[in-house]
């Protein structure tokens, strides 16, 4: 065999070792992306199921936490206390129109206007005597409380002013407390001189109807209330 021989088939083993390796390569690309059999296929399946519930267990808190922080407090009512306007004059150092809370007593409306004046009659006033709604309250001096218990004709003994020991008589005569027809209620109205219960309901149902009443003489448009009824209660009463 000449040399010209053996390179011919040096050649052609090495082509052959080459055709070989490129078949080899092939197959193990073709293995590397052959699809899944079942059971991988399965198995793969059955592990995404569990993230994903994993998944959804952990987002209810999360929303929970959240709306649990987006709860609104309810807000909280308050309830204002009511109150009236009552008119002092007479002898207090400073006349005039002051709003108290309902239930307020007298004497807390003569500390609102500055109190007593030197010259005041203080025992006339019933200064536990509750407030209302309109009320007007004239402070006599001594020398006025006098002159109105001679007026009316009252003699009053017990105490240095000339008054009753109880103070009731004195107190209506230097408050001059009028009832105003038109805010007073129920037992107030019943205060009137032959005014009752029912009467009172009808003074209250009227003006609830009509409105309010123009000037005192008015409340004679009320069922049983005529000329005799008027003139004793028409010194005693207000618009």
């Amino acid at each position: 065999m000449n040399i010209l021989q053996r390179k011919r088939i040096k050649l052609v083993v090495i082509a052959a070792v080459m055709l070989l390796s490129g078949v080899c390569y092939r197959c193990s690309r073709e293995s590397a992306v052959l699809p899944l059999t079942e059971e991988e296929n399965t198995l793969l399946l059955s592990t995404m199921a569990e993230e994903e519930v994993l998944a959804g267990e952990e987002s209810p808190e999360i929303l929970t936490e959240e709306s649990s922080e987006q709860e609104e407090t309810p807000e909280m009512v308050v309830f204002e206390e009511p109150s009236c306007f009552v008119h002092i004059c007479g002898a207090v150092n400073v006349p005039g129109v002051y709003e108290l809370p309902r239930g307020s007593r007298i004497y807390q409306a003569v500390d609102m206007a500055g109190g007593f004046l030197p010259e005041a009659d203080q025992s006339f006033l019933n200064l536990a005597r509750p407030v209302a709604d309109g009320m007007k309250i004239t402070v006599l001096t001594i020398q006025e409380a006098q002159t109105a218990a001679q007026d009316q004709g009252i003699s009053f003994s017990g105490n240095e002013a000339g008054l009753p020991s109880d103070g009731q008589t004195g107190g209506a005569l230097a408050e001059k407390i009028k009832v105003n027809i038109n805010t007073a209620g129920k037992e107030e109205l019943m205060t009137l001189r032959g005014i009752g219960a029912s009467r009172a309901e009808d003074i209250i149902a009227y003006r609830e109807k009509y409105g309010s009443f123009q000037k005192i003489e008015d409340i004679m448009k009320v069922s049983g209330i005529k000329d005799a009824a008027f003139e004793k209660i028409k010194d005693d009463i207000t618009v």
